[in-house]
């Protein structure tokens, strides 16, 4: 989920695990969940905001999970799924973050966050922000 504002200031997280992993809002679908409630669950989880008003960019991407990752899954799950959400914010604002995932977190002008952030995936998510 990119997190931004009109002025496309963008929300990135630090993980705690690897540290220096700077990411955009993530997160796992639960068996009984649609992506919709994923997304507004993780955002919720992750930073404490609301998650009205998310847009489906209706994008999925799949990918071979690496070898830093594998641990979080189970021996046959091997690609991961990604769908790609925007929440537009009015302004930025104070994040809560779930200690347990992550250290830090900032708001980044768009072109900086896409140079910082560390997955291709987010990358990609964050240029097409930029379209």
């Amino acid at each position: 989920m990119i997190i931004h504002t009109p002025e496309r200031q963008c929300l990135l997280l630090e993980r705690l695990r690897p540290g220096g992993f700077w990411q955009s809002v993530t997160g796992t679908m639960r068996w009984d969940e649609a992506p919709v409630k994923t997304a507004a669950r993780e955002v919720h989880e992750e930073t404490g905001l609301d998650a009205d008003g998310l847009v489906d960019a209706h994008v999925q991407r799949r990918f071979p999970i690496l070898p830093e990752w594998r641990d979080r899954y189970s021996q046959d799950v091997t690609e991961n799924l990604e769908h790609l959400w925007f929440l537009p914010v009015r302004k930025v604002c104070p994040i809560t973050l779930n200690a347990e995932e992550h250290s830090a977190y900032r708001w980044l002008e768009l072109e900086e966050a896409i140079v910082s952030v560390t997955s291709w995936t987010n990358r990609e998510a964050l240029e097409r922000l930029r379209a």
